[in-house]
């Protein structure tokens, strides 16, 4: 009796709810990805849950869900044993906050539930606080006289140029581009048009106003400022011209009524072929309107290199360069508008002599050469000057046999600008000797700036620069004229460039 009571009881107890028994060990998420907090891969984010007990596959993917911002996200399952993944049917994205949820009505094969629900949260927003607005400029209640003054509004966190035209208006409308600084911290409002004078202006941004994270700004904002009605009528304070070494040389102006050389005998001198020209204002002016009545006489043009806007320094510089020992005038013509619109009221102008002692270009003096040139004590060195034309040539059969190649040298001598050198590779392509009726021929072999066939040269013109071409002479029994002939477009070391044929005739 005894063992059919205690069969009885052990019957029962497994008959009543075994189910009840394994709650011994719970049916639950053991582990998940990707984890709580900040994801900075979206692309490389995997959702998954791992389970403890092998999960009834329908149960899971019906209490399952995941959200985007608030929008439940579609997708499909795939599962490996006890882990579930869910594979969203459009990637991850940046900026979204995700909420995974599993209901508790979730169960195991043998129907155990869980006993809680499983909510978890990560995100693809690098930091989830809204942005400040840390300053604004003009600030409340500013007047402000200049009527190209820009708005600049200071973030503590980056946002976007598309919510600045989206949130940002200002009454009386007014229209014009924003632009991002500071990392997109900072955001800059440049009027298309100046703001109206004496007028009272509001500022106003409501909360959709958004940082980088699609977080908005949270309270509306409102700031005022007002126009003023500057008078000062601009002038010209000076002009200047740069050189290409950055030294500033003042420029005096001609007499007021000027109208030619002969009013005003003063001119700005040493010109360079680099320099530029700059003009300075008492207050920021159009440059615009500057490049419109800046004008060169009997000079060539000039081109602006300040950009469009407001300065109060405007740089020229010629679009080629000025002819050396010309003269022409800078004139800078009334009507020159300053940012309220009012204007210059006087003419100025400036008379300029392009004499630099760096911009002159290699210009011919004479020539030397030996006739003897075969005799080391007395070579018979005989110089010819460009200022005498059809002097004597004594050329002679005595040391110049006709037909016969003889060897020989010519000297060139050259002023030139201020440390500047002849440039060889000019020398050899421009130079030549012709004659007519064949008086001689010269065959070049060596053009040389040093090692001379004669060391000292000639004593009038040892300040200038000597060039040697040696080669082979041949006379003839012919008589005639004979022309030293140099090119047009000799250069120098500098670049400068003489555009004249330079010639030296002589006659036989």
């Amino acid at each position: 009796m005894k063992f059919k009571l205690f069969t009885l009881l052990i019957i029962s107890l497994f008959s009543f709810n075994s189910c009840d028994l394994l709650r011994f060990s719970r049916f639950e998420v053991e582990k998940w990805t990707p984890g709580d907090g900040y994801q900075p891969e979206p692309e490389k984010i995997i959702v998954s849950l791992k389970f403890s007990h092998e999960p009834f596959i329908a149960s899971i993917e019906r209490n399952f869900s995941l959200t985007g911002d608030g929008d439940r996200i579609r997708g499909t399952f795939s599962w490996n044993g006890k882990t579930m993944t869910f594979i969203p049917l459009t990637p991850f994205e940046e900026n979204v906050d995700y909420i995974l949820s599993l209901t508790a009505d979730a169960h195991d094969v043998d129907g155990i539930s869980m006993d809680e629900a499983f909510n978890r949260e990560f995100t693809t927003r690098p930091d989830k606080s809204r942005p400040v607005l840390l300053s604004c400029y003009p600030t409340m209640y500013e007047r402000i006289e200049d009527l190209r003054t820009e708005v600049r509004l200071d973030f503590s966190l980056p946002v976007t140029q598309k919510t600045l035209y989206d949130n940002v208006s200002f009454n009386p409308s007014m229209t014009g581009l924003w632009q991002l600084e500071n990392k997109g911290k900072t955001a800059v409002f440049t009027p298309a048009e100046p703001w109206s004078k004496n007028t009272r202006y509001e500022i106003r941004f409501s909360t959709s106003l958004i940082n980088n994270n699609a977080m908005n700004i949270g309270n509306d904002f409102l700031s005022i400022f007002t126009t003023g009605s500057a008078q000062e009528i601009p002038y010209l304070v000076n002009a200047k011209r740069i050189t290409k070494d950055g030294e500033i040389i003042p420029l005096i102006a001609a007499d007021k009524g000027y109208v030619g050389i002969e009013s005003n005998p003063f001119e700005n001198q040493d010109w360079e072929k680099n320099d530029k020209l700059i003009l300075v204002f008492s207050i920021p002016v159009d440059s615009l309107s500057v490049k419109n009545l800046v004008s060169i006489d009997d000079g060539p043009n000039i081109i602006m290199e300040t950009p469009v806007g407001f300065y109060t320094e405007i740089i020229f510089r010629f679009d080629k360069t000025p002819v050396y020992e010309s003269r022409f005038s800078i004139r800078v013509k009334p009507g020159i508008k300053d940012i309220n619109g009012n204007e210059t009221k006087e003419e100025y102008i400036y008379r300029v002599f392009a004499n630099g002692k760096f911009s002159k270009p290699p210009l011919l003096v004479g020539i030397r050469m030996p006739f003897s040139p075969e005799c080391k004590t007395n070579p018979e060195l005989k110089i010819f000057e460009t200022d005498f034309v059809y002097k004597s040539f004594p050329i002679s059969d005595d040391n110049y046999p006709s037909g016969e190649n003889i060897n020989t040298w010519i000297e060139l001598y050259f002023d030139t600008a201020q440390s500047a050198s002849i440039d060889l590779f000019s020398i050899m392509e421009l130079f030549r000797i012709d004659s007519s009726n064949n008086v001689i021929n010269f065959y070049p072999r060596q053009v040389k700036s040093g090692g001379f066939s004669e060391i000292e040269p000639h004593d009038i013109w040892k300040n200038y620069k000597r060039i040697e071409i040696t080669g082979y002479l041949v006379n003839s029994t012919f008589f005639g004229i004979i022309n030293f002939h140099i090119g047009a477009g000799l250069k120098d070391s500098f670049g400068n460039k003489n555009e004249n044929i330079q010639k030296i005739s002589v006659l036989k």
